[in-house]
């Protein structure tokens, strides 16, 4: 009976979550953020990884309440530590830009977390660790291109036209002038201005 009673309550404090969250979403389509971050924050502080990573969300931004770039960075660790991908993503990003303790451990740290994002399906942790694997201090170009298809071919332009160099270049793959062309052609038609350029040049 007792384990019964413990799982009602573990439902109804899920669903409170989902609740405030969902309450949270709407208020802040409507213009309503602050009323919008109180919910995310009652949410979030129930443990529901969605919610507190839209209280970091509010807090990198000053969405219904002040910028705080540490407070942000307290709750993106919350969601992703529960696996939420794009929370994983965004603290990864504040651990290798403002994040406390070594530059060695928040570096490894950091990429860990945008390995996991990107496995998860995440474009901008693909996009990101294409060009981190590029420009590192030891450029792994291979792998660099294998993040960059992968974001590529979720629509992001600037990895196709990244793509594109790859090929130009011969940067973790054999040089292609045909193959590079065609993916800058892809980038351009996407938007792309400096694969616009490359194809004028």
């Amino acid at each position: 009976l007792e384990e019964a009673a413990f799982q009602l309550q573990q439902i109804f404090r899920i669903d409170i979550s989902i609740a405030l969250n969902i309450l949270g979403i709407e208020s802040m389509r409507a213009g309503h953020c602050r009323v919008a971050f109180t919910c995310f924050k009652l949410a979030a502080d129930r443990g529901y990884s969605k919610a507190q990573f839209n209280v970091g969300l509010c807090y990198e931004h000053g969405r219904g309440t002040e910028k705080d770039l540490e407070k942000a960075g307290f709750y993106y660790c919350q969601a992703a530590s529960s696996c939420h991908p794009m929370a994983q993503y965004r603290y990864a990003r504040y651990l290798l830009q403002h994040g406390p303790g070594s530059r060695w451990d928040r570096h490894h740290k950091a990429v860990t977390l945008l390995e996991q994002a990107a496995v998860a399906g995440i474009t901008e942790a693909q996009a990101y660790l294409g060009v981190f694997y590029m420009r590192g201090l030891q450029p792994q170009e291979k792998r660099g291109l294998k993040y960059l298809l992968l974001a590529a071919n979720s629509g992001d332009a600037q990895s196709r036209y990244h793509v594109g160099v790859c090929y130009e270049q011969g940067l973790g793959v054999r040089r292609n002038p045909a193959e590079a062309l065609r993916h800058y052609r892809q980038a351009a038609a996407a938007g792309n201005r400096q694969a616009r350029e490359r194809l004028r040049a």
